[in-house]
C-alpha cells in the first residue's frame, strides 16, 4: 500500500504518492504550513470546542484551538483565558513549558480582578506540579507557589464581582493543600525538622 502524500513515515514527509519509490524528504523546511484562518463567525462553536477539550483532558487540543481564535481576534478574552488554562493544563507533563506565556498572557486581560484571579491559577497549577513531583525540595518549591497563589486570590478576593466567590474558593483549596500535606512547608521549617 503506497502512503498518501504528506504523511509522515518515520519522521519523513512522502513526497509523491505515484511513484513506487516515493522519496521521503527531511528538514525544518517541510514542517512548515500555511495554518488555515478562521472566520469571525467560527469563533464561539471553536471556543466551545476547546472548552470540551479541556474536559476531556487534551489541553493541547484546546491550545491549538485558542490559538486560531487568537489569530483572527488577538483581543478575545475568552480564548486568553482558556490558552491560559490550557497552557496550566500542560505544566505537569511539560516540564514547566509554557509557564512564562501563561504569565504574559495574563497582561491581555482587561479585567483586573480576571489578572489576579488568573495570576492565582498559574501559581496554584504550578506548586501542584512541584508537590506531584515528590522530589527532595519539591514541597518547599510547592509553597512558595501556594503562597503566591493565596496572595493573588486574596488581591482577585477583594476585586471581584458581586456574588462571584471563585476566588475564596480557590484560596480555600490551596490553603488546605497546605494544611493536609506536611512536605509543603517554607524552607527554614524543612531544615529544622531534618536535624530533630
Amino acid at each position: 500500500m503506497i502512503p498518501l502524500i504528506g504523511c509522515v513515515v518515520d519522521g519523513c514527509v512522502i513526497q509523491d504518492a505515484c511513484d513506487s519509490n516515493a522519496s521521503l524528504k527531511t528538514g525544518e523546511e517541510d514542517r512548515m504550513f500555511e495554518l488555515k484562518k478562521l472566520s469571525e463567525t467560527g469563533i464561539e462553536g471553536a471556543l466551545s470546542k476547546a472548552e470540551r477539550y479541556r474536559l476531556l483532558n487534551e489541553p493541547w487540543q484546546a491550545e491549538s484551538i485558542c490559538r486560531d481564535v487568537l489569530a483572527t481576534d488577538p483581543e478575545n478574552q475568552r480564548a486568553i483565558v482558556m490558552l491560559i488554562l490550557s497552557l496550566t493544563d500542560q505544566f505537569g507533563g511539560s516540564g514547566g513549558i509554557g509557564f512564562d506565556e501563561a504569565k504574559s498572557l495574563l497582561a491581555k486581560l482587561r479585567s483586573e480582578y480576571e489578572q489576579a484571579y488568573y495570576a492565582g491559577i498559574v501559581c496554584e497549577r504550578r506548586a501542584n506540579v512541584h508537590f506531584e513531583r515528590g522530589h527532595p525540595g519539591c514541597g518547599e518549591l510547592a509553597y512558595e507557589w501556594y503562597k503566591k497563589a493565596l496572595d493573588w486570590f486574596e488581591k482577585a478576593e477583594k476585586l471581584r464581582p458581586p456574588a462571584n466567590e471563585d476566588a475564596a474558593l480557590r484560596w480555600n483549596t490551596c490553603a488546605r493543600m497546605m494544611m493536609k500535606h506536611p512536605t509543603i512547608r517554607p524552607a527554614q521549617h524543612q531544615a529544622q525538622a531534618m536535624l530533630e
